[in-house]
């Protein structure tokens, strides 16, 4: 399994570092076994294997050391060598652990700082929103003001014209009444030497 895990290997450096292509080539190269990697089936698998030989570890670990105490010799080498892989494999599959753990990690603090950046965004607007609606409601309040003020001047200009056409037609009545004063309309006898009247 490890001899086919180097080879592979070794063919896809090779082939990443012959290619016609090159950069972009090995971009996509790249980035397609990164999107591998972080596909949700091979995130399971990885979960999925790394537990099993969490599991089995000791299991297979235990099996081998039991047969190994049984069987002399090269038996023995054998599986003091199957023992060794077990806990390469162990210890492999808890690295692996630990790896998918932290980028699991960085993506919900990723997340985490997203959302927050988000919650900060729309607190913003909604600020705004809210400064720009107080003002127009204080335009608004502002221009009703005035306009309550130019209806209230106009009405007391048009009450004030009539007291005034009132006021002038009392004048012109007391102008009337004056020249017909009944006590101007009645002479009274005058004294005067002119009219002395003999007794």
């Amino acid at each position: 399994m490890r001899s086919k895990l180097l080879l592979l290997i070794g063919l896809i450096t090779g082939y990443v570092l012959g290619a016609r292509a090159g950069r972009q080539r090995y971009v996509q190269i790249r980035d397609a076994a990164q999107k591998f990697w972080g596909n949700p089936k091979v995130v399971t698998a990885r979960h999925d294997a790394a537990a099993y030989a969490r599991e089995q570890a000791p299991v297979v670990r235990a099996k081998v050391e039991s047969v190994a105490k049984a069987t002399p010799g090269v038996l023995a080498d054998g599986a003091r060598a199957t023992a060794d892989a077990a806990r390469e494999v162990a210890d492999k599959s808890a690295e692996i652990a630990r790896d998918v753990a932290d980028k699991t990690s960085t993506t919900a603090k990723d997340v985490a700082d997203l959302v927050t950046g988000t919650a900060g965004d729309v607190k913003d607007r909604v600020s705004t929103t809210a400064h720009d609606l107080k003002e127009r409601g204080e335009d608004a309040r502002d221009r009703a003001v005035l306009k309550a003020s130019e209806v209230r001047d106009n009405a007391l200009a048009t009450i004030g014209d009539d007291d005034e056409d009132d006021f002038e037609d009392l004048e012109s009545d007391e102008e009337i009444e004056s020249d017909l004063d009944p006590a101007d309309a009645i002479e009274a006898p005058s004294h005067s030497p002119d009219n002395k009247t003999a007794s």
